[in-house]
């Protein structure tokens, strides 16, 4: 297993484009994100873990709209929460693996696109169910691939495989378990767990596709690295992105949650 983190050998939140990659993807996974929150009751008076907020835009939500009564931020860079001026906040700048992390109990808590990135993600899933108050939710969203069987050769296909296999090799990223969340938060002791895989359109020009896009320019040295691509796949996928010929369907997200008895 790979000893490279998010944000230091990949992603690091000082480039100038990071802050603007991660919005792209909010733009697509935020309406889907608090649409699930607020079918679980998340609402006025609640106390709220966002894990891995970024720059806070689902923070804002919880705050804004649903009206909780304290959200806690908790990432390893909380730079792009300086914006979020709001009495209710509470920005901690931690690692989410750091054993002597405290920070009380929750009604929600809420992990998005973070747990795999993390090698022990097992062991944290069971840290956050510990973390319920009763009656709390926990709510784990992170991607899953859903590739097409039938193209092995395109330069779209080539580049998302090359993808994947640098994340895994340079930060330890691993989308292999997120079908087995449900199970582990039911193993937790949790109730009412359920799960849904959405898969938003990837469209030309759309968020999404700028999310891919942007994606793709910040790993180029780590996709050649693969073996499976050299600078003119990467340029022939990127110009598929952006072109009307754009016909797939991208990476989606599960989103699997359970409540504490």
């Amino acid at each position: 297993m790979t000893d490279g983190r998010y944000g230091e050998d990949l992603f690091e939140p000082g480039h100038p484009e990071e802050a603007e990659r991660i919005d792209a993807g909010a733009l697509v996974y935020d309406p889907v994100t608090t649409r699930r929150l607020r079918a679980l009751g998340t609402g006025p008076g609640s106390r709220c873990l966002e894990v891995g907020a970024g720059t806070g835009t689902v923070a804002r939500w919880l705050l804004e709209e649903a009206g909780a009564a304290e959200v806690v931020a908790l990432d390893r860079e909380t730079a792009g929460l300086a914006a979020l001026a709001e009495p209710r906040l509470r920005v901690v700048t931690a690692d989410l693996t750091d054993e002597s992390l405290r920070l009380g109990s929750f009604d929600l808590i809420h992990a998005r696109f973070v747990l795999m990135h993390l090698p022990e993600r097992r062991r944290l899933v069971a840290r956050l169910a510990q973390w319920l108050n009763p009656g709390g939710w926990l709510v784990l969203g992170d991607a899953l691939e859903v590739p097409d069987a039938l193209d092995v050769a395109s330069a779209y296909r080539r580049v998302m495989d090359a993808m994947w296999q640098a994340l895994r090799t340079t930060i330890g990223t691993d989308t292999s378990s997120v079908p087995a969340y449900p199970h582990f938060l039911r193993e937790e002791g949790l109730r009412n767990v359920a799960a849904e895989l959405v898969c938003p359109p990837l469209v030309a020009g759309s968020p999404l596709a700028r999310f891919w896009s942007e994606t793709w320019n910040r790993m180029r040295p780590a996709l050649e690295e693969t073996g499976r691509v050299d600078a003119s796949v990467i340029d022939e996928a990127l110009d598929y992105l952006a072109s009307p010929r754009l016909a797939e369907l991208g990476p989606g997200m599960v989103l699997a949650w359970g409540r504490r008895g």
